[in-house]
């Protein structure tokens, strides 16, 4: 116990683990703020006219189609149109009917649109008596959000594997994985102590995502805890396994960002292009798609995504004591 209170104060100085485990959560709160934004108004219309000069059916006809605003002067109103982080379309009365003005650096849809509103106008008798259905609007994050999520869960997930290695790191950097080899302590015990840093820490930082980005029922909770429990044991394992081999502070980060990438560039690649079975060879890959089949509100893969991570839990442990022994031979 006493070994596990100093790992968890090692950590406590550790600025980068702690950044790891704030990350994640930081992002989902971002994530779960944008997704309560409205985006619908950037693709909304607008209209600048002149106050006075337009006469009010013709900006009532124009209400219909977007937001219109009055200006004092033309000058003021050209200006408006001018400004390059707007979109706006000038509108003039053009004896009978009316005229757009564009400053020409607004996006091709704004353009097509300026070209085709007096058209519209004259023909807006017409248009009239036709029957009107107004759609509903598509949220523009609407198939994105999930992915954003399930990443973000990914990485707090797998952040075990960082803890871990940039513990042992620090350790051989300072000096004390030599005094650990002398100490009374069975290598048994050193390895509960090294799992347990990034296993407890990832955990808690996957719960905290979680618990901002989804509100689940009791059943798919379930599911997605031990999604939680089995990644995070694999991340510590990957992280014990970096630490063990990683000579130095530098060479233990290259091989932390290849993982990282690897962990989340193979299962994204995976869901979006549907990838064959061999992905699953990388733990991240079930449990993104774990992930994804609980955020899009069912659970049928999950029964299949839990048996691998559990046989990705079995097999890094089986190589991490493999690769230890191979080591004590060689020694």
């Amino acid at each position: 116990m006493k070994g596990l209170i100093y790992q968890i104060k090692s950590v406590r100085k550790d600025k980068f683990c702690i950044m790891s485990f704030l990350l994640p959560v930081a992002v989902a709160i971002i994530l779960k703020a944008a997704g309560s934004v409205d985006l619908s108004s950037l693709g909304e219309l607008q209209f600048g006219v002149v106050a006075g000069e337009v006469a009010p059916e013709t900006e009532c006809w124009l209400e219909r189609y977007g937001t219109v605003t009055a200006y004092p002067t033309r000058n003021e109103l050209v200006s408006a149109i001018r400004e390059p982080s707007t979109n706006l379309i000038g509108v003039e009365m053009n004896g009978n009917g009316i005229k757009t003005i564009l400053s020409g650096d607004e996006l091709t849809v704004w353009q097509k649109t300026a070209e085709t509103l007096p058209a519209l106008y004259g023909q807006r008798g017409t248009a009239e008596q036709a029957d009107v259905y107004i759609m509903e609007r598509p949220d523009i994050l609407a198939g994105y959000q999930n992915i954003f999520v399930a990443m973000t869960l990914l990485v707090a997930m797998f952040m075990g594997c960082t803890f871990n290695a940039m513990n042992i790191i620090s350790e051989k950097e300072d000096g004390i994985a030599y005094i650990n080899e002398i100490l009374p302590m069975s290598s048994k015990g050193y390895m509960v102590q090294k799992i347990f840093i990034g296993f407890i820490f990832g955990c808690l930082s996957s719960l905290a995502t979680a618990a901002v980005c989804f509100r689940l029922p009791p059943a798919r909770a379930a599911v997605m805890l031990a999604l939680i429990v089995l990644s995070a044991f694999v991340s510590a394992m990957a992280g014990l396994l970096i630490g063990r081999f990683s000579n130095g502070l530098m060479t233990g980060m290259v091989c932390i960002k290849m993982v990282m990438i690897v962990f989340m560039a193979v299962p994204l690649l995976y869901y979006l292009s549907g990838g064959s079975f061999v992905c699953h060879l990388i733990p991240s890959s079930a449990a993104f798609e774990g992930i994804m089949d609980l955020a899009n509100g069912g659970a049928e893969t999950a029964g299949k995504d839990l048996a691998i991570l559990a046989g990705h839990c079995v097999a890094w442990f089986l190589l991490y004591l493999f690769c230890k022994k191979s080591k004590k031979k060689t020694l």
